[in-house]
């Protein structure tokens, strides 16, 4: 007797030439089944299949399929829907039980209920044995050729349905069921059909299937192991000639077991018929254990080999299962005949617990939490991560990775900065340290079903503090700074520039501050002090806002937050601290009738704008250039231009542009060579009469006056550079002058007939 064991054995022998939708993922013809794979999405749990031959369409439905021979199942761990169809099924049209032509309909009911016709014909690439056995899922069929020995005489009971046929008054065919030790009554067969059972005659063989659980089949219990059994006798006489043919299926019901060991085991008697003769086994799939001992036959399945499915699920806990589809096939020689038995099963694990597990890589030296989740199944994906009860935002000083294990499975590699707002603090003063802790929420996804698992850790580590983290964003209006963490202002101080952010001064400069227990919010508006400008067209600005993050102890500067945002430009002025005024003015109102702003010029005419468009200009020179005049008055320097049109023109009013330094924060007042001061300008536009003398009159109208840092290498200053290079230098008289804090001039400092006068004016 020669033994073939495997898991599964499938051979392509035919394709169809009919279009396949794209969810039918295989059509194949194995040894002795067609095979029809379906995409588990595309088909839906209530797809249907039809058998189609000459004389119209039938539903395979459970009960169908079973005493038919087809074989509908449906497998999430693969993703499959799948139809196994016997060659000897039914409906298919069989030629010389060589050619096997298949027509089935698959009906997806999302698609509106869509009809895809499938078609195929195979010829199987193994000859058939004189006998056959086939214990399916849902059915045992078995299947003798002409060739095969039916003689009754060895036998003592068929002595018996010998008999039973010479009596018998008919030369109809006839069916006799045998149970154990009892004889059932003879049945013609198409009573036999009535019950569920098929028999088929061919030219070359005679077929008999039987669901499973029929009344007329039996468990019968070999070496411990359930074995059902299903005995036919056929048989027909025609005068004194009895021909009679014996069908016995007997398939092992073993379910198979478990092993902690982590293997599952199947059980077979080793010859299901009587009197095999020898015994000799071949294992024809790579890692599983074939082993024979006392008349069984177990295979045993390690749960990663390779064929194998396993599926995660959800019950409390994580789990996971493991599915294999074993098909075992045993040959045995008797007297008679040669049996091939193909037996198939489906063998699950109970439910497994899938511990996942977490481990703390945190780097204290990079103040940075490090954590792998590990051992995540395959389909289990990461959908959400809560961090203190707040859900990650996946920023800067947040992110997650998937790592893929050498093992199985695969992990997550969470990075936290300690100074993320979703960390907590607390401060010890006793230890000068702080405790960083966070509870950290994963939620795991199960495909393809979507059940949700939850796991949590919780992480702590000591290092120093930190300063808080701000964040800055943009607005139309002006820029915005946040800091989440604001409980610990005991240690931290901002400051703007030299000066001590406090509510006085956040009031003094038009800055609107809001300080809670545990947030601090800043909102600086654009033309606030201590904004610097940069890249001013007559369209847009740049603007940039400085804090710094102080400690209060020793006022070292830890963190600086420097924010830069666009605006739109109106009307401003902006006086630099390196001596340059930059003006954009609106000259609508002293635009004479046919003049344009482009034409427009200050007291030096060969200054004219940078930039112009219909009603605005923009200028931006050297405060000691373009004819500036220049005034000392109660502890500052003002310097003025003004913007006009021709002397030749009808306008009769000029715009007045002036900056006014204070004296204690300058260093060089007026130089050929710098300009240098503490702070910057604060800058003025107002309109005067043709006429009037160095005090003008009060601003017209609402006007962006800044107070910012304006470097000599942004675009308005190089555009404007050409006008001005011919006024460079014209004060040769005076190239250095220092001030003191007191506001005191140098000796040198010339005093004129109004105040200060320096230089040429």
């Amino acid at each position: 007797m020669a033994w073939i064991v495997c898991l599964w054995a499938a051979s392509l022998l035919f394709v169809s030439a009919d279009p396949v939708p794209d969810g039918v993922l295989a059509m194949e013809c194995h040894d002795r089944s067609f095979v029809i794979a379906v995409d588990l999405p595309f088909a839906g749990d209530d797809a249907r299949f039809e058998a189609v031959d000459r004389t119209g369409t039938y539903a395979i439905t459970e009960s169908y399929a079973a005493r038919c021979g087809y074989t509908v199942t449906v497998s999430r761990p693969s993703g499959l829907v799948e139809l196994r169809s016997s060659y000897f099924s039914c409906h298919t049209d069989k030629q010389d039980d060589g050619t096997f032509a298949f027509s089935f309909n698959l009906l997806v009911r999302r698609d509106s209920d869509a009809v895809y016709t499938l078609n195929k014909t195979c010829s199987p690439s193994l000859a058939w044995s004189p006998r056959e056995v086939a214990c399916q899922l849902n059915y045992m069929e078995v299947l003798v050729k002409s060739r095969a020995s039916c003689a009754p005489g060895t036998k003592d009971d068929n002595w018996s349905v010998l008999r039973q046929a010479h009596v018998s008054s008919t030369s109809d065919w006839q069916v006799m069921f045998q149970r154990d030790e009892d004889q059932m009554a003879p049945m013609s067969l198409s009573e036999a059909r009535e019950q569920g059972y098929v028999f088929d005659v061919t030219d070359g063989s005679l077929m008999f299937r039987a669901p499973y659980g029929q009344p007329d089949s039996f468990i019968a219990m070999v070496n411990n192991i359930p074995v059902e059994v299903v005995h036919a006798t056929l048989f027909s006489r025609d005068r004194w000639l009895v021909i009679m043919v014996d069908l016995v299926a007997a398939c092992s019901m073993h379910q198979g077991t478990y092993e902690d060991g982590g293997h599952v085991i199947f059980e077979t008697p080793e010859a299901p018929y009587p009197r095999p003769d020898g015994t000799r086994i071949q294992v024809g799939f790579k890692g599983a254990d074939v082993v024979t001992e006392n008349g069984t036959v177990q295979v045993r399945i390690p749960l990663d080999v390779k064929g194998g499915l396993r599926k995660s699920f959800v019950s409390g806990g994580l789990y996971e299962f493991y599915t294999f589809h074993l098909v075992l096939e045993q040959m045995f020689e008797d007297d008679e005949a040669e049996t091939r038995l193909r037996l198939r099963r489906i063998l699950n694990t109970p439910l497994l617990p899938r511990p996942l597990f977490t481990q703390n890589r945190s780097v204290i030296e990079e103040r940075l939490f490090q954590v792998y989740l590990g051992d995540v199944p395959e389909d289990v994906r990461l959908v959400s991560l809560w961090l203190n009860g707040r859900e990650a935002p996946f920023t800067n000083s947040c992110s997650v990775a998937d790592i893929a294990q050498a093992a199985r499975g695969h992990g997550y590699l969470l990075k936290v900065s300690f100074d993320d707002p979703a960390v907590s603090q607390q401060y010890f003063e006793v230890y000068k340290t702080m405790q960083y802790s966070v509870d950290i929420n994963y939620t795991l996804s199960v495909l393809p079903e979507n059940e949700l698992y939850n796991h949590s850790v919780s992480i702590t580590a000591l290092a120093g503090p930190s300063a808080p983290v701000l964040d800055a964003t943009c607005s139309e209006s002006g820029i915005s700074f946040t800091a989440d963490r604001w409980a610990l202002d005991f240690l931290w101080f901002i400051g703007v520039g030299s000066d001590t952010l406090t509510p006085e001064l956040a009031m003094q400069r038009g800055y609107k501050m809001s300080n809670g227990s545990q947030r601090l919010q800043l909102d600086v508006p654009v033309y606030s002090q201590g904004f610097r400008y940069e890249e001013i067209t007559l369209e847009k600005f740049l603007g940039t806002f400085e804090i710094l993050m102080k400690e209060r102890q020793t006022s070292a500067v830890q963190k600086s937050i420097k924010k830069t945002c666009p605006f739109v430009t109106s009307e401003l002025i902006v006086c630099s601290t390196d001596g340059k005024m930059t003006v954009v003015a609106n000259l609508s109102l002293i635009t004479p009738s046919g003049a344009t702003p482009s034409t427009s010029n200050l007291l030096d005419d060969f200054c004219s704008p940078a930039e112009a468009d219909h009603s605005r200009a923009l200028f931006s020179f050297p405060l000691n250039s373009c004819g500036s005049k220049i005034k000392l008055s109660k502890g500052n320097v003002i310097y003025r231009n003004e913007i006009f049109y021709s002397k030749n023109s009808d306008a009769t009013e000029r715009l007045v542009v002036q900056c006014t330094y204070p004296l204690e924060g300058l260093h060089r007042l007026f130089s050929t060579y710098r300009f240098e001061s503490d702070d910057p300008g604060a800058g003025r536009i107002f309109s005067r009469r043709l006429g009037a003398g160095f005090a003008a009159a009060p601003p017209r109208g609402p006007v962006a006056t800044t107070r910012a840092l304006m470097p000599t290498s942004t675009a308005a200053a190089r555009t404007s550079a050409a006008p001005v290079r011919k006024r460079l230098g014209s004060n040769p008289g005076v190239h250095y002058i220092r001030v003191s804090k007191h506001g005191k001039p140098h000796p040198d400092v010339r005093k004129g007939a109004k105040g200060w006068k320096l230089g040429s004016v």
